[in-house]
């Protein structure tokens, strides 16, 4: 029972109706209320559909995802750099996962029903319900990105939460060191300013979003974690030399 109901979830058709239901709805907000500005689309076109890693910054929980998956959608029809009417959603690309915290994907209807639509749940490594109670690597939530990779694209937050300039985690650096994954960085920003902390409800309409795709990082697999993950949060603007780097970095730290 318990594997046809996994198998049941993962279906295309599943995944399909959820993307169509959740892109209608957050489509308005994205590119009508505010304004989406993509950049880089070009850099995803021609990868492969299965091992490519999103790495990314991090401004709520489901807003900065659900965008993502738009953006993916209208790849997969040949769009450039813009969402366009979404028909897109009438066929959607469903082969993409994303990191979530299980704690958050639990918490209610809402979340519940996006997790099917591709959440990898894993265990806080620092905290459960704000409490800090276990450190350290889960080997079950690395497998779980690493059987993900095999078959999709991943989208992963490497700091862990939607607070600017936390340290990244390691995991995702021993993930990529082990899978050699396409590692595509993204940076995003407005979202913090547009909605509140679960990207459900606005906070400020008319507010520019911006989503830049940077080029698949060149990086060498035989590198210690740590200097890996250097890279890595170098490339998703949120290593220390970009703290204080432009207005936006600032007002997005005053704002937490």
């Amino acid at each position: 029972m318990k594997q046809w109901l996994a198998n049941f979830k993962e279906s295309k058709f599943i995944k399909g109706a959820v993307y169509a239901i959740v892109g209608m709805f957050s489509y308005p907000g994205l590119n009508l209320i505010n304004k989406l500005e993509i950049k880089g689309m070009e850099n995803l076109q021609k990868l492969p559909k299965q091992n490519v890693l999103f790495v990314s910054n991090h401004q709520t929980y489901f807003a900065d995802v659900i965008t993502f998956l738009h953006i993916f959608c209208a790849v997969s029809w040949r769009k450039k750099n813009k969402l366009g009417v979404p028909y897109y959603l009438l066929w959607p690309f469903t082969r993409v996962k994303y990191v979530a915290a299980e704690e958050t994907m639990k918490s209610n209807w809402i979340s519940k029903l996006f997790s099917l639509a591709g959440a990898i749940t894993v265990k806080r490594t620092w905290r459960a319900e704000g409490k800090e109670v276990r450190r350290g690597l889960d080997a079950s939530d690395t497998r779980k990105i690493e059987e993900a990779l095999q078959k999709n694209w991943v989208i992963t937050f490497p700091q862990g939460t939607t607070k600017p300039f936390a340290p990244g985690r390691k995991g995702t650096a021993f993930i990529i060191k082990q899978h050699q994954p396409i590692v595509i960085p993204v940076v995003i920003n407005g979202y913090w300013r547009a909605f509140n902390k679960k990207g459900l409800k606005f906070k400020k309409k008319g507010t520019l979003l911006t989503v830049t795709f940077k080029a698949p990082l060149q990086i060498d697999y035989n590198d210690t974690t740590e200097n890996i993950l250097a890279v890595v949060m170098d490339a998703i603007e949120q290593s220390k030399k970009f703290m204080l780097k432009g207005k936006h970095h600032l007002m997005s730290v005053i704002d937490k």
